[in-house]
C-alpha cells in the first residue's frame, strides 16, 4: 500500500470516490469548489493507494482556511468496500496525516436529525469514529444546526431593555469573553479553558471572529437601563453565508432571558441587511441556548458530529 498526498493528476480518480452512506462527505462539486477556493489543496488530500492496480482504495480531505498552516478540520473519509478492514486502512491513512501535520485536526461530519435511527448512518459514523479515535480523535461532541429563514419566522421587534453599542476597541470584547466564559455551557471555551488563560482563551476568540467574512464594525455590547455590561452580540457570516456567530451573557445577568434579547438584535441585523437565512449551531447540551433558538424562530434542522484530540493530550 501507497501512502501519500495527491497531485493535481490525481483528479479524476479522486472525484470517482463516492460516499453513499447518508453522511457529509466531499461531492464533485464540493471538491471541485473548494481547490479552487484554496479551501482544499492537493497536499491535504491524503491517499491509500494498491501500488499494483494504482487504484485509490481510501481518500481524507481536509478542509482549510486559506494560507493557514495547518487544515482546520477533515472534511471526508473514504474507504472503498472491498477492503476488508476498513477501520485498520482508514486509522493509518489518518495518523500518517496527523504526523505529517504536527497535530490532530478534528473530524466534522454532517448528519440528518434521527441519524441515529437510521442504520446506514450509524454504520457509516461507526468504522469512522473508530479509526479516528485509533488515530487519536477521542473527544465526541454533537452539535445542533438550527436555521432561520425570512419569510418563515418573524424578524424579532427591538429589545426594549437592552442598548446595544459598537465598539473598535477589541479588548472591550476581549473582556466581555471573557467574563462570559466563566461557568458557560459551551464545549469548545471549556475546553480550551484547559489549557489556556482566561485572557488568553478570549484574545483567541476574537482573532477567530475576525478571521471570519463577518464584518468587524458588525459587533455590539450590550447594555441595560443602568449602562452595566449585560452580554454582547457577534453577528458573523462564513462562506456559506450569514451565521449567528457568537453571543453571551456575563454571569451575574444570567438567569433573566438576556439571551433572547442578544439572539433577537443578531436576527434583526442580518435580517435588516437582506439576508434570507441565519444559520447556528450550538452544543447539544447547552440546552439554554438551544431553547433560545427555538423561542427566536430558528429551526432545528440537523447535526453537526466532531471528533477531536483531548487537548491535555495533543
Amino acid at each position: 500500500m501507497l501512502f501519500r498526498t495527491a497531485v493535481e493528476d490525481d483528479l479524476d480518480r479522486l472525484l470517482g470516490c463516492v460516499v453513499d452512506e447518508g453522511i457529509s462527505w466531499s461531492r464533485p462539486d464540493r471538491l471541485k469548489g473548494y481547490l479552487e477556493s484554496g479551501h482544499y489543496r492537493f497536499d491535504r488530500i491524503w491517499l491509500a493507494e494498491d501500488q499494483r492496480s494504482g487504484e485509490i482504495l481510501a481518500r481524507a480531505v481536509w478542509w482549510s482556511i486559506p494560507d493557514q498552516p495547518v487544515p482546520y478540520a477533515l472534511d471526508c473519509l473514504y474507504v472503498h468496500d472491498s477492503v476488508a478492514d476498513r477501520v485498520a486502512l482508514a486509522a493509518e491513512l489518518l495518523g500518517r496525516a496527523h504526523a505529517a501535520y504536527g497535530k490532530a485536526p478534528e473530524y466534522h461530519v454532517f448528519v440528518a436529525n434521527g441519524w441515529r435511527q437510521t442504520p446506514s448512518t450509524t454504520a457509516a459514523i461507526g468504522w469512522r469514529w473508530e479509526a479516528a479515535g485509533r488515530a487519536g480523535l477521542t473527544e465526541e461532541l454533537e452539535r445542533l444546526r438550527f436555521e432561520w429563514t425570512a419569510g418563515d419566522c418573524p424578524v424579532p421587534e427591538p429589545s426594549r431593555r437592552v442598548t446595544f453599542a459598537a465598539n473598535d476597541d477589541d479588548e472591550a470584547f476581549v473582556e466581555a469573553f471573557q467574563r462570559a466564559a466563566v461557568g458557560t455551557l459551551d464545549y469548545y471555551t471549556r475546553k480550551e479553558l484547559l489549557t489556556m488563560s482566561p485572557v488568553e482563551q478570549a484574545r483567541a476568540d476574537v482573532r477567530d471572529y475576525r478571521s471570519m467574512p463577518g464584518d468587524r464594525s458588525w459587533w455590539r455590547l450590550a447594555y441595560d437601563e443602568d449602562g452595566d455590561l449585560v452580554g454582547f452580540a457577534v453577528p458573523s457570516a462564513n462562506d456559506g453565508g450569514a451565521v449567528v456567530g457568537y453571543l453571551g451573557v456575563v454571569p451575574e445577568r444570567r438567569g433573566h432571558g438576556y439571551i433572547d434579547d442578544l439572539l433577537g438584535e443578531i436576527t434583526r441585523f442580518h435580517a435588516g441587511r437582506g439576508v434570507q437565512r441565519i444559520v447556528a449551531d450550538t452544543d447539544a447540551g447547552n440546552v439554554p441556548m438551544a431553547r433560545a433558538f427555538e423561542r427566536g424562530g430558528y429551526r432545528n434542522f440537523g447535526a453537526r458530529l466532531v471528533l477531536s484530540a483531548n487537548p491535555v493530550n495533543a
